[in-house]
């Protein structure tokens, strides 16, 4: 039997790995987002605004990209590689909307679903899984981030109801949701809080002025005196395992989606290079470019292939949360890199917004840091190789 030819887009023969249902699933966002944002995304990174985030997240709902890997209620019930195909896919186009998706299912949806009462289960996710309800996830506050244990935000009872006073910062979605999931310390500990964004004392006044992830809503959230009936709580788990538990999630998609900005670089530095003409000849034909090339395809593929070993074991149940750091610290990193390198190639084109590279490169200097910082993830993977706590040393 023949050799299959070399395919540069898929140079270690990956999708062998993909059954039918997968490779429709890619197929499905791919389309998706090659007609609904690559043609406008410049334009919406350019102006700092996605002025069509609902109308985005009901379409993103009727492909069943919203809580995709959630089963019932209205979701995909999508396994975990289906999912990650489906960031990859997404952010290739624009962290912004891999962004959308994953706060929307992987925080938002995922905490009502797996720590929710099911009358929480029953309003919240069937009109968040069609996009109808836009959701945010309230962790990260002005003066801690990578230290959530030290969140100011707090719940009181009073009577039978909550009243919570806080401030939540860098929430994407924010300003567009109609619910906020918010972490908040009580007398019980750690709790979560399924928050109505039309809740008196409740704001979300939209941040500017960013470089980074421009194509996305970004919002405070202020809590002042929001009054919460008692059935506003998520009744099945208390302490910092549930915010946590949610982040892994949402990590896991940032695997995923952060090759997706890579390809999307090295695929518009490769076909830059084969049409570039310098000394007269195209530039893809010089050693030194060549080589960036291939160095770019080896990382890029081999992210790739860790976050398929990664999705593989998620859905055999036997991910841990260090795999995630493992793979988000690798993933991110090598992702910058990239695009890095895919900008010299392009040269002085490479900072116009006619090509991807520059956007994606300053999206991902935001990817690098949400979700668990760099040091972060090592410090992680420190403690589980070494069996040593150095967080606080």
């Amino acid at each position: 039997m023949p050799l299959p030819a070399f395919d540069p887009a898929d140079p270690i023969g990956l999708d062998d790995l993909l059954d039918e249902e997968e490779l429709a699933v890619r197929r499905t966002v791919r389309d998706w987002a090659r007609d609904r944002v690559l043609p406008h995304v410049a334009d919406w990174y350019e102006r700092g605004e996605l002025p069509t985030v609902r109308e985005l997240a009901r379409e993103l709902g009727e492909i069943g990209a919203l809580g995709m890997s959630l089963t019932g209620y209205g979701c995909a019930g999508a396994s975990a590689v289906q999912y990650g195909l489906a960031c990859l896919e997404l952010e290739a186009a624009d962290s912004g909307i891999r962004s959308l998706v994953s706060v929307q299912g992987s925080l938002a949806m995922y905490a009502i679903h797996r720590y929710g009462s099911e009358e929480q289960k029953q309003r919240w996710l069937p009109s968040m899984a069609s996009g109808e309800v836009i959701g945010c996830f309230g962790l990260t506050e002005p003066d801690h981030g990578s230290d959530p244990a030290g969140m100011r935000t707090h719940a009181k009872r009073d009577g039978s109801d909550w009243v919570l006073t806080g401030r939540k910062m860098w929430i994407t979605n924010g300003s567009v949701s109609g619910v906020a999931v918010v972490w908040a310390r009580t007398d019980e500990g750690v709790r979560g809080f399924v928050v109505p964004t039309d809740s008196p004392g409740f704001s979300a006044p939209e941040i500017r002025h960013k470089w980074s992830l421009r194509a996305s809503v970004t919002s405070e959230l202020v809590l002042d005196q929001v009054r919460l009936p008692q059935d506003a709580v998520l009744p099945e788990v208390t302490g910092l395992k549930g915010p946590l538990s949610c982040l892994s999630h949402a990590r896991y998609g940032i695997v995923w989606g952060s090759m997706g900005a890579a390809r999307a670089s090295f695929e518009s530095a490769l076909d830059y290079s084969r049409t570039r003409e310098q000394f007269g000849r195209p530039i893809g034909g010089f050693q030194l470019t060549q080589g960036k090339l291939a160095d770019m395809a080896v990382e890029l593929h081999k992210g790739l292939l860790l976050a398929h070993h990664l999705g593989r074991r998620m859905d055999a149940g036997r991910l841990r949360p260090e795999q995630v750091s493992f793979g988000k610290l690798n993933n991110v990193r090598e992702a910058i890199e990239i695009c890095r390198t895919a900008r010299t190639i392009l040269g002085a084109n490479g900072i116009s917004l006619e090509y991807p590279v520059m956007r994606h490169a300053t999206n991902l200097e935001s990817v690098l840091t949400y979700e668990g910082t760099v040091e972060m993830h090592q410090l992680v993977l420190g403690k589980a190789l070494t069996g040593l706590d150095a967080f606080r040393g």
